[in-house]
């Protein structure tokens, strides 16, 4: 699919962004783990997470719908789970694999998971290692690396393990295979990751502590279904957010989006970016905190990101480096080298593509530095098969002189099926 991009004059109105993908994932993860019934509303209804849905069909559990963004789990428990008689398919969902493997370490069967081509190429080995170290058995390319992997699970012993990087699918991973192991398993990160996945064990039932940057779950716990509706993903909300920061006379209004502090970095910086951002209506969906967010655009200035900052706001980078383009002087983004292994290595793609919009980029081993302010032209840009690539150039797109061609960019259906209305709906030509 290719699709063409034509400047605006302003965006105005406002709209309701899909579900948030992560907590997505978790919500049928948890929900099939449980006791009893999980009820779902505003699932997000992409393939990234509706691939989670059918690994949990192929595990034995019973899923009725998605329909209309409503799913309900008759939970199996944490014993509960089947062999598989077929492969899981992650899709193109690192989310899927990586928490997925840590489920499955804890089973008492065999099963293999595998992905389509660029999941197949990401790294699993900062998975499987400390899965390894509890007592799973793996099987697969590169020293258990990549995958097709097979696994096989069993009895889990917990660990304390101190994880290298700040990385919210390592850390869930560990901790969903703590859930099978009698006493207490904790993850220790060099910087706080998102919290989705302990927020959300916590509903449901499980003891979580939290200290520092050290988590720790304590073992077969009785996880209780229940009914929880998911926040507005904030990761989707963001292309929207530069959107109006970037085109002048803006002002749009993002209902009932997640501001989880762990991922709420794109507000924080857009704000020291000089955008106008608001948070109203503030309010709790579970165990997470909910607001509508209101943005107006704005003559943006240069930052720098790095440290503790960018795990908050990790999926947001793309877009982020396209509001960095459109800002005066040079924005500097720093300790991102996860970029690289993300569905495409971020950090080149979006050097040569935003090179494409005349903006000035110097690649950066873990990040970029990118010379703003200058107006972008319009031009045939690709999207590496990644969603959020697709996204951002969109948004270039939106703000550049002439005409942009973004190439395979269906892609956007894994987390937003609807980008392309939802943007029409906001355009004012």
């Amino acid at each position: 699919m290719r699709l063409t991009i034509k400047p605006v004059r302003q965006l105005k109105g406002q709209i309701t962004v899909p579900g948030d993908k992560s907590i997505s994932h978790r919500a049928v993860m948890l929900g099939a783990l449980a006791r009893g019934t999980t009820v779902v509303e505003n699932f997000l209804m992409g393939e990234d997470c509706l691939a989670t849905v059918n690994c949990f069909k192929e595990l034995g559990v019973h899923i009725e719908g998605p329909v209309d963004g409503r799913l309900t789990i008759q939970g199996a428990g944490l014993d509960g789970l089947r062999e598989p008689a077929r492969v899981l398919d992650a899709g193109n969902s690192g989310t899927t694999t990586r928490l997925m493997l840590g489920i499955l370490a804890g089973q008492p069967f065999c099963s293999v998971i595998t992905g389509d081509e660029s999941l197949n190429k990401r790294p699993m080995a900062r998975v499987t290692k400390p899965l390894s170290q509890m007592g799973a058995v793996f099987l697969g390319r590169q020293d258990n690396n990549l995958l097709p992997l097979a696994v096989r699970g069993g009895k889990l012993k917990p660990i304390d393990f101190i994880s290298p990087v700040a990385s919210a699918q390592i850390k869930s991973a560990v901790l969903l295979a703590g859930l099978f192991a009698h006493g207490q398993t904790s993850v220790t990160e060099p910087t706080v990751s998102r919290d989705h996945t302990e927020r959300m064990l916590r509903y449901f039932g499980a003891e979580v502590t939290t200290s520092g940057t050290t988590v720790t779950v304590q073992g077969r716990p009785r996880l209780e279904g229940n009914r929880l509706r998911v926040p507005g993903d904030i990761s989707s909300a963001a292309f929207f957010m530069v959107a109006a920061a970037i085109i002048p006379d803006s002002q749009i209004t993002l209902e009932g989006v997640g501001i989880n502090p762990t991922r709420s970095g794109i507000i924080e910086v857009l704000q020291q970016m000089g955008a106008q951002v608001r948070l109203i209506n503030q309010r709790q969906y579970g165990q997470e905190p909910v607001a509508d967010i209101i943005i107006a655009g704005g003559e943006l200035r240069s930052t720098e990101i790095a440290g503790a900052m960018i795990p908050k706001l990790i999926d947001e980078i793309p877009v982020l480096a396209v509001a960095a383009a459109c800002a005066k002087g040079t924005t500097v983004f720093r300790d991102a080298g996860e970029l690289r292994v993300k569905e495409s290595d971020r950090i080149a793609a979006l050097a040569t593509e935003l090179a494409k919009f005349g903006t000035a980029v110097e690649e950066l081993p873990d990040g970029l530095m990118i010379h703003g302010g200058t107006t972008l032209t319009g031009t045939t840009c690709r999207s590496y098969g990644d969603h959020r690539m697709a996204m951002a150039m969109a948004v270039a797109g939106l703000a550049a002189q002439g005409q942009t061609v973004i190439e395979d960019a269906g892609c956007m259906a894994v987390s937003y099926p609807g980008f392309v209305d939802a943007l029409n709906k906001l355009s004012v030509e």
